[in-house]
């Protein structure tokens, strides 16, 4: 079962992001190696600033992205890529869990 939690709200402040993904235990690697085929293609994505990769040290079936982005507009871009829809697709079945919270900065 894979759950996907959004807030809605519109901004053109800059936008972070965490992703915390859970592969099954035997599908570990196979999660790790499709999550690390996604940093290139999202480095070249308008509005990414950083897209950095993640281990649990205390669970290694873990995975976290730290991300930060230009705007809202420009992540929601990249969650309709074609390349996260075929990572959709390719690891259906190997992660238990995606929880992906949207923050901003405390001013």
């Amino acid at each position: 079962m894979t759950t996907q939690k959004y807030q809605v709200h519109m901004s053109s402040q800059q936008l972070t992001i965490t992703a915390s993904i859970l592969a099954k235990t035997e599908k570990r690697e196979f999660v790790k190696q499709a999550l690390l085929k996604l940093i290139p293609p999202t480095l070249q994505e308008e509005g990414c600033l950083n897209y950095d990769l993640h281990q649990d040290n205390e669970n290694p079936d873990r995975f976290f992205f730290y991300e930060n982005w230009k705007s809202r507009e420009l992540w929601l871009n990249h969650n309709a890529s074609a390349h996260i829809a075929a990572h959709r697709k390719n690891t259906e079945g190997a992660i238990i869990e995606v929880i992906i919270s949207e923050l901003s900065p405390v001013s």
